[in-house]
């Protein structure tokens, strides 16, 4: 049974809030993907999928998974909601702090990600998220994580700064440091250490973050989230209907292998869910509808293909 503690956390105040917003900011994001894809004439919408864990799992809580699939836009884009708690963190989760190793724990987050059909539109992340936990007997500890980044499979650098220059704006109000900090972050965290490439050009990432107590921290978490659509959507209105072919796709499909590879390798947010006893399906709704792999690929040099990776893939400062 979960200690008195986590249910506790569970309900007060603060997670409520935060469950509210979550739930308001998945749903803000779905009505625009699902217009987006009636304004390209289909009429594929969101399957949403309630669920909850069942009594006597190690973790318990609910959450509502949205994902569309087939779309004239978006082959694949899944959009999760989860509130759950369990009896102790996992061990992904108490990297830095170690003295919370053993504590229940309560975690709520919205996490997506968009895998389009044109290879001209880039892949697209999303998590905003809370954990809070303590020993029973003991105060509460909260933390924030997430942010967006960006993976594209041609190079165009006005989508690059446009999705910067909005991160950075997204953060600015709470920091002059923190974009830099967080750009910094994001760089470094997705990154394919087995191939020594960078899964795309990344945006902000922060994790472990408390810095600005709850109240500062939420209305941050706030602003990440609400920036998204701002982030992404018009690089997908710029990109959407451009022409491509049988080499574009390949090459789409070639890249979205190395994003499986992250995924499943290296992300702490995977790891967690799994390590957690989390719902897998839900888990794993990052993951493309199609993707693949070539021995020891190399594609002309000077073409867009080699390009991306020898160049427009390098960390540098987008602003």
């Amino acid at each position: 049974m979960l200690s008195s503690s986590v249910d506790q956390l569970n309900a007060g105040a603060q997670a409520l809030a935060v469950a509210a917003y979550l739930q308001s900011l998945q749903a803000s994001i779905t009505v625009a993907v699902e217009a987006l894809e009636q304004e390209a004439g289909s009429n594929v919408r969101f399957l949403a999928d309630a669920w909850q864990k069942a009594p006597g799992e190690k973790l318990q809580g609910q959450g509502l998974t949205k994902i569309l699939e087939g779309g004239t836009v978006f082959e694949r884009a899944g959009v999760g909601f989860s509130q759950v708690r369990g009896p102790q963190l996992p061990p992904s989760a108490t990297q830095h702090r170690p003295e919370l190793t053993g504590a229940p724990f309560t975690a709520m987050g919205v996490s997506l990600v968009f895998h389009p059909r044109n290879p001209y539109v880039p892949t697209v992340h999303m998590n905003v998220r809370m954990i809070a936990a303590g020993h029973p007997g003991q105060p509460a500890t909260c933390w924030f994580g997430g942010g967006m980044d960006l993976t594209p499979f041609y190079p165009f650098a006005e989508d690059a700064q446009h999705f910067h220059q909005v991160c950075h704006d997204a953060v600015a109000p709470f920091g002059d440091d923190l974009y830099p900090r967080f750009k910094q972050w994001c760089d470094r965290y997705f990154f394919l250490k087995h191939r020594n490439e960078a899964r795309g050009i990344g945006g902000i990432f922060f994790d472990d973050f408390s810095e600005l107590g709850f109240e500062g921290g939420f209305a941050m978490l706030q602003s990440v989230g609400d920036a998204f659509l701002k982030a992404y959507l018009p690089i997908v209105q710029r990109r959407k209907d451009q022409a491509y072919g049988e080499r574009e796709r390949d090459f789409q499909l070639y890249r979205r292998g190395r994003y499986v590879e992250f995924n499943l390798v290296w992300d702490r947010g995977t790891h967690f869910g799994l390590q957690s006893g989390g719902r897998t399906e839900s888990i794993l709704l990052s993951m493309p509808p199609m993707a693949s792999w070539s021995y020891q690929r190399q594609d002309p040099e000077g073409s867009p293909e080699a390009r991306l990776l020898a160049e427009f893939l390098q960390p540098r400062d987008w602003l």
